[in-house]
Formats: C-alpha cells, sequence, structure tokens
C-alpha cells in the first residue's frame, strides 16, 4: 500500500463537489448514528457521509484507501475524500462517499433465495479477494500496526503495570493488540484480555491450556472484522424472471465499517461475523457458510469466550 499521510485530502479532481466546513459537518440534522462527542455518523447533501468524534479512529478511512488502491472490482468500500484531526478540540473526521442504496439488513426479510444467492455470491468474491492480500508480517492491521478489534482493547488511560492483570505461567513480551508474530501470540493476548476483564482465572488458565490446541494452524489473512449485514449495502434488489432467475446485472455491493480490519488468524471473520447472528432467528447463518469457509468448531470456543467477556 502506498503509504498515506494524515491529514489526507482527495485531488480536487476526486472530489463531487467541495467538502462540507466542520460547521456544516456539526449542523447536520441529517444523522445516522449519533453516540454525543464520542462518535457520530451525518449525511450531508447527495454526496458525503461523515463519521466523526473523539472515538473515531482514523485507521478506518486508511483501511478504505487500501481497498481502494487494490483497484479490484469485486471489493468495493466508500471513497475517501479527507481524513483529519481537529488539533483544536481532538476531533477525529472521515469524509467520505455517500453510497446510494439500502444496508442489507434493511430488505433481508423481503429477498427471495435466489436474490439472497446473488449477493452472496458477489460477497463471496469480495472475501476471497480480500483473504488474499498478504500481510506485512504477522497478524496487524495496515503499516504493521496493533489490532483494532475489541478484543484487545484496553483503556488508554490504563498502564499496563496498574492495570488488574495477573500474569498465567509467565509474562506475555508483546503489546495486548499487537501486532504479533504467531497464533501463539495472539492466543496470549486474548487470555491477557480475559483477565483485564477480572474473568475468573480458573478459567483463563483451562484457556491458556486449551487454546494452543484449539486455536492452531491458522495464518493471517486479510479480514473485514465486522461482516453484519447492517455493514453490507446493496444499490438495488436484483430483478427475478418469470422463471425464478436473477438477471440483473446492475447489482453492486458495497462493504462498510472497515474500522478493525487488518489482518487476523483465518477462522476470525467467520468467527466474528456468526457473532452478529444474534439469536439466530432467520437463516443468514446458512448464507454466511457461502459467504465464508465455515469453522463452527472455533465458533463454539470464540463465541464462548466472547459471551463471558461481555455478557
Amino acid at each position: 500500500m502506498t503509504s498515506v499521510m494524515v491529514p489526507y485530502y482527495a485531488q480536487p479532481d476526486e472530489l463531487p463537489c467541495p467538502l462540507p466546513t466542520k460547521q456544516q459537518i456539526h449542523s447536520s440534522e441529517e444523522i445516522f448514528l449519533d453516540y454525543g462527542e464520542g462518535r457520530k455518523v451525518v449525511g450531508f447533501g447527495h454526496n458525503f457521509v461523515v463519521k466523526y468524534g473523539l472515538n473515531v479512529e482514523l485507521i478506518e478511512g486508511e483501511n478504505m484507501l487500501f481497498i481502494a488502491q487494490l483497484k479490484d472490482t469485486s471489493v468495493r468500500a466508500p471513497k475517501v475524500y479527507a481524513l483529519y484531526e481537529d488539533p483544536k478540540d481532538e476531533m477525529r473526521y472521515i469524509v467520505m462517499e455517500r453510497i446510494t442504496g439500502v444496508t442489507l439488513l434493511s430488505v433481508w426479510s423481503s429477498l427471495e433465495a435466489p436474490q439472497k444467492e446473488a449477493i452472496c455470491a458477489k460477497l463471496r468474491r469480495s472475501m476471497d479477494t480480500l483473504r488474499k492480500l498478504p500481510s506485512p508480517g504477522g497478524y496487524c492491521s495496515i503499516g504493521r500496526r496493533p489490532l483494532e478489534d475489541c478484543m484487545f482493547w484496553t483503556s488508554k488511560d490504563s498502564d499496563e503495570t496498574e492495570s488488574p492483570v495477573e500474569q498465567v505461567n509467565g509474562p506475555i513480551d508483546t503489546p495486548l493488540n499487537g501486532p504479533f508474530d504467531t497464533e501463539e501470540e495472539v492466543n496470549s493476548a486474548m487470555i491477557k484480555k480475559y483477565l483485564y476483564n477480572n474473568a475468573p482465572r480458573g478459567k483463563a488458565v483451562f484457556y491458556e491450556r486449551a487454546l494452543p490446541k484449539v486455536l492452531c494452524n491458522h495464518p493471517p489473512v486479510f479480514t473485514h472484522g465486522d461482516l453484519q449485514r447492517k455493514n453490507i449495502m446493496i444499490n438495488r434488489i436484483p430483478d427475478i424472471d418469470k422463471a425464478g432467475n436473477v438477471v440483473d446485472e446492475e447489482l453492486e455491493v458495497v462493504l462498510i465499517d472497515w474500522e478493525v480490519s487488518g489482518w487476523y488468524p483465518s477462522y476470525w471473520e467467520h468467527s466474528r461475523a456468526m457473532q452478529g447472528c444474534g439469536r439466530f432467528e432467520d437463516d443468514w447463518h446458512y448464507w454466511l457458510g457461502q459467504i465464508l469457509d465455515e469453522y463452527l468448531t472455533i465458533w463454539a470456543w470464540t463465541n464462548m469466550m466472547f459471551l463471558e467477556l461481555w455478557s
């Protein structure tokens, strides 16, 4: 990837119209997501969506620029027009393309099987392309930076020496969020996170004994990291002919929310996506198996750990 210097601004001839000012962004009345000063997503005009806030990570925009550099039509992310931080208030801004269409979540229940098949076939090609991207070295984000998944998150205000982490059979030499050279280091970091969240020490000892036998031999592959239907947009619902076949050649699938993307163990995409099935009230779990290779046994393990951490 060609390195991105932040602040980043697209060239004037790449813009559909002038970028919105900070004042225009904050005064937008079209609000898609609102977590106060931490994170907000708003629309501006017909061309822009802006994600901004104190907790917004600009690496999300860098990930989308990375995807754009692939110039591979099988993978589509919103175009990025600007990435910057205001030094006065430390608010960070990602100004991106406004995608025309609807989320897959909003229309899923109305789709027929051939339509789902057409959409998921496109998603399969997208995932296959992403998973072939070579790692810059181990398990990491672009630029061989730390991983952004919340599994590896700790408070920025906490000093690791003061955090409630006890060693389990020896110290962990790498930072909790990497980058990691080996899958063993990834496993150790997850156990450390388990203890950081004040989970039972006895269960952590069990995980330390069990995970090396279960979570092993999974190379780093590029992972979107949050493959839920709310993060998949389609430009239109595919047309079906009288025979029940999809005949729509203009269907476009766009992936949004690239905040946690990076090179994770090969099972990670499937395990995280399966968590988006919630209570398994529909057939999304089946179609995930058409989009991704399934790691069902490993999902059972990781799901148990995730639920214990955040339930």
